[in-house]
C-alpha cells in the first residue's frame, strides 16, 4: 500500500488549494465546476513527498518513468473543454499518471474508466484514489490507444500524452455527439478538441502545450 499522507502539507492545503483556484481565475478558467472540482482535490498527496510543498504552484511535476503531472492550468483547462459546459457521463482517460487528473475527473462525471501502460505508476494511482473514496472511477493497466471496446462508447475521451494524429481505435470508441480532448502534434503540439456527430468529426485547435509522447504497449515494472 502506498502511503499517500505527506507531513507537514495538511495543515495548508486548503488555503494553498485556495490561492492555486484565484490564479485559475485569473489564467481564465471560466468554469466552476472544474473549479469546484480542483479544489476539492489533494495535488499535494499525487506528487512525491519531496516536492510536496511544491503541489499548488503552477508547475508540471516529475512522477518517475519519464512522466509528470501535468499543471494545475493544464488540468483546469483540458477538463473545461472536455465538459464544455455540460454534464459528463461515462469518460475514458488515456493515461492514469499519478491518478490526479483522474480524481478531478472522477468530481465532474459520472462514471471515469483509466487506462495507464506503466504497471507501478497505476498501483500508486489506485492507492490514491483508493484513500479518496472515489467509487466511480475503473483503472486498467493497458494500452491506451487501443482504448476499452468493451466498454464503448464513451460520452468524453481525454488523452494525457501527445500524439501526432487522433488515433482512429480511439474516435471509434466516441460517442455521437461526444468529445475526446488531446495534445496532438510532435514537436509543435497544441490541445485539440475533436467533436464527433453523425456526419463524421470536427476538429477545433486551442492552447500550445508540451507533453510526454503517447507510447503503445505496457509496462509492468
Amino acid at each position: 500500500m502506498v502511503n499517500v499522507h505527506h507531513s507537514g502539507i495538511g495543515m495548508t492545503s486548503q488555503r494553498t488549494r485556495a490561492r492555486m483556484i484565484e490564479r485559475l481565475r485569473e489564467q481564465g478558467i471560466r468554469d466552476e465546476v472544474v473549479l469546484g472540482a480542483m479544489s476539492a482535490t489533494p495535488r499535494h498527496i499525487f506528487v512525491e513527498e519531496i516536492l510536496a510543498s511544491r503541489a499548488y504552484d503552477d508547475l508540471a511535476l516529475p512522477i518517475n518513468f519519464g512522466q509528470t503531472i501535468s499543471s494545475p492550468f493544464i488540468v483546469a483547462r483540458m477538463s473545461e473543454l472536455l465538459r464544455a459546459g455540460m454534464g459528463l457521463g461515462r469518460v475514458l482517460e488515456v493515461g492514469s499518471g499519478c491518478g490526479y487528473q483522474t480524481a478531478v475527473l472522477a468530481r465532474l462525471a459520472r462514471e471515469v474508466y483509466s487506462i495507464e501502460r506503466i504497471g507501478p505508476l497505476l498501483m500508486r494511482a489506485r492507492a490514491r484514489l483508493r484513500e479518496l473514496r472515489l467509487g466511480n472511477v475503473r483503472l486498467k493497466h493497458g494500452d491506451g490507444l487501443l482504448g476499452l471496446p468493451e466498454c464503448a462508447p464513451f460520452d468524453a475521451i481525454m488523452l494525457t500524452a501527445a500524439t501526432a494524429h487522433v488515433p482512429s481505435s480511439l474516435l471509434e470508441q466516441l460517442a455521437i455527439g461526444g468529445r475526446m480532448v488531446l495534445p496532438k502534434g510532435s514537436q509543435d503540439q497544441r490541445l485539440c478538441v475533436v467533436e464527433r456527430d453523425a456526419e463524421g468529426c470536427v476538429e477545433t485547435v486551442f492552447d500550445e502545450v508540451r507533453f510526454v509522447p503517447m507510447l503503445p504497449g505496457v509496462l509492468k515494472g
